[in-house]
């Protein structure tokens, strides 16, 4: 790893840190999933498929791993450094805890919040014979559970997932790149991960009919031990740059609805001086003329 301190001697170093540097849009957050030194067979598969479905913002390490994220974290920094990985998922086995996942990030190269899962009931993408999405599909994210609404670790965890699957930052969307769900329900103290290909059928109208078929893989989880950053360093991972931030418009407002509305200040006008077409219909009587002339009687026509 080349150092940031020192200046770059060749073309491709400068490239390499420049890549590294802070940007005002910041690229799609890499995941490195990384196995324990006594993991199983179970973790081992869920390791693959979680990394089928990450593709290609993740990077795993196939090598066998021995540490203890939650003793001591410095490994775990030193592999987001050489990979420039933002996120990560560790999976290890032992007795007191079987089949243990920790799902986590990283802020400035330094672990900010992760949170272990134990995994109760494993389903692989081999085992469900059906057809898969394409590599590098966005998914969409659906939670279901008032648990992550209410409880503050629930809540922490529906953040941590969202980050890790979210995929990259598209401006638009069309109706057929629609196409993979990840489903997650918190119920009764347990997380339930599914997976789901939409199939978009025939209906008889311009809408179609939506099916959803399970593709794998899926996960029956159960929360473990917990390590949350603190509110301040909470809060600073979330701090935006200036350049990032929209500009202030003044007197426009939206509603519910989305409409803009804008609002002109203008003097007060004199609606009497309004110039008007020239037509015969809109042209003063003269006893108006007389009005607005002090109150002289017209003269009298003479009689033809």
């Amino acid at each position: 790893l080349i150092s940031c301190y020192r200046k770059p001697k060749t073309k491709r170093a400068k490239r390499f840190l420049e890549k590294r540097e802070p940007k005002l849009n910041e690229n799609t957050k890499n995941a490195m999933l990384i196995k324990g030194g006594n993991a199983n067979l179970t973790v081992t598969e869920v390791l693959k498929d979680i990394y089928a479905v990450k593709k290609p913002f993740a990077v795993l390490y196939k090598r066998k791993n021995i540490t203890r994220p939650f003793e001591d974290q410095t490994s775990l920094e030193f592999f987001s450094k050489k990979s420039d990985c933002s996120l990560f998922l560790f999976g290890s086995h032992n007795k007191k805890r079987p089949n243990n996942l920790i799902i986590g990030r990283m802020f400035d190269y330094h672990v900010l919040d992760m949170i272990e899962l134990g995994i109760e009931k494993f389903v692989a993408l081999k085992d469900i014979k059906n057809s898969k999405c394409p590599e590098g599909t966005k998914p969409m994210l659906v939670f279901a559970g008032d648990m992550f609404d209410v409880n503050e670790e629930y809540r922490r965890l529906k953040s941590l997932l969202i980050d890790f699957f979210r995929g990259p930052t598209v401006p638009n969307i069309r109706l057929a790149g629609l196409e993979y769900v990840l489903h997650f329900t918190a119920v009764d103290g347990k997380i339930y991960m599914r997976s789901y290909k939409v199939l978009l059928k025939k209906s008889g109208c311009k809408i179609p009919r939506i099916e959803l078929e399970e593709m794998g893989p899926s996960l029956d989880l159960v929360m473990r031990r917990t390590h949350l950053a603190s509110d301040d360093l909470y809060k600073l991972s979330l701090k935006q740059p200036k350049g990032l931030k929209p500009k202030k418009k003044k007197n426009i407002s939206h509603d519910a609805l989305g409409t803009t509305y804008g609002r002109i200040h203008m003097q007060k006008q004199d609606l009497s001086k309004l110039q008007t077409r020239k037509m015969k219909g809109l042209k003063k009587r003269p006893a108006e003329k007389s009005a607005q002339d002090g109150g002289a009687t017209p003269k009298k026509l003479k009689s033809a």
